[in-house]
């Protein structure tokens, strides 16, 4: 059947009608920004994710290190973030041949901060165990959002903290690590000498020890090499073995 000129008009004008009746698709508001909660450096908080929920991965390794401290077995009990962590990756061989016979237990979550362990061992990791000694090592994920006092004071109140909760312990506090390739120019590497300055007056030689062992993973010229620290800020197994050998002889001490 053939559609005539008149015809064909008026099919288009009904149709023009019918999709000016027809409401546009409603737009999806969009999602509002994630505004993450402020975590001062010496206040304790739990780690969130981009998404601004509770990081679960923190959450599941904090209740794995709750359930090791109600064991009651630890005598020595490592602190910190993804640097301490990689003891159990590489540096496994290594904490078995410098550590097994202390019953040590690794406490480190990657990309902690101060706040971080300061809330974890305000929640359960320091309960039952009483360990001869903890080596504390944390700060270097701070870098990017607190000043070198803060960080300090951040370090200050988890020394503090264990002090209160563990006072037959004693404590090898260790200078936060260098980081970065290049001693110069090097904000962050400057930021944590500022750091470890600080907080090397806490050793009281009786309770607290501080050591500062990051000129062992460095050349002559300050450089890092990635033999040593593969991203010039994690170690490799050669790394561990420098960080093993040079706590040993303190550790024999502090764990007599």
């Amino acid at each position: 059947m053939k559609i005539t000129s008149l015809a064909l008009s008026l099919l288009l004008l009904a149709t023009t009608a019918l999709r000016a009746q027809t409401p546009a698709p409603a737009v999806k508001p969009a999602a509002p920004a994630v505004v993450m909660p402020p975590q001062p450096p010496d206040v304790p908080a739990e780690k969130y994710g981009k998404d601004g929920k509770i990081n679960p991965g923190f959450i599941a390794s904090h209740a794995k290190f709750v359930s090791i401290a109600k064991e009651g077995k630890a005598q020595l009990v490592f602190l910190g973030d993804s640097i301490t962590a990689g003891w159990a990756g590489n540096g496994k061989e290594v904490w078995a041949k410098s550590f097994a016979g202390y019953t040590p237990a690794n406490f480190g979550i990657g990309g902690d901060r101060t706040q971080h362990v300061l809330w974890r061992i305000l929640n359960g990791e320091l309960e039952v165990i009483k360990p001869k000694a903890f080596v504390l090592m944390i700060g270097t994920n701070n870098v990017g959002g607190d000043s070198a006092e803060g960080i300090a004071k951040g370090v200050t109140v988890i020394v503090e903290t264990i002090r209160a909760k563990q006072p037959q312990a004693k404590i090898l506090l260790l200078a936060v690590f260098p980081r970065g390739e290049k001693a110069s120019p090097n904000p962050g590497r400057d930021k944590l000498k500022q750091v470890n300055a600080i907080i090397a007056k806490l050793d009281d030689s009786k309770n607290i020890f501080f050591l500062d062992i990051g000129g062992k993973f460095m050349q002559p010229d300050g450089s890092l090499t990635k033999e040593i620290m593969p991203d010039f800020l994690h170690l490799s197994p050669a790394g561990y073995q420098i960080w093993a050998d040079a706590i040993g002889p303190k550790l024999t001490e502090l764990m007599k």
